[in-house]
């Protein structure tokens, strides 16, 4: 898995090739969701507390994460993004 971050038990990754719309994947335990880049929506199950940090963190790293989608899509090496703090 292309993990990109990880903090407070939350695996973050983007996967090489993975397909549109822009998206990164969020994991809690055996939870899994998907949170859409152009819009934040969430797709998947992650329990509430976990969801809230993975939305807070995603404001503050946005363009990162754009950034790092459209690197996997180039199969380049992806950038670490600092965790939630």
């Amino acid at each position: 898995m292309p993990e990109i971050s990880r903090y407070l038990g939350i695996v973050i990754a983007i996967y090489y090739n993975d397909h549109p719309p822009m998206h990164f994947h969020a994991k809690y335990g055996e939870y899994e969701a998907t949170v859409n880049l152009q819009d934040g929506s969430v797709e998947g199950q992650l329990p509430a507390r976990a969801r809230r940090l993975v939305l807070r963190w995603f404001s503050l790293h946005r363009a990162e994460l754009i950034t790092n989608w459209n690197l996997a899509q180039e199969r380049k090496p992806l950038i670490q993004v600092d965790p939630l703090e």
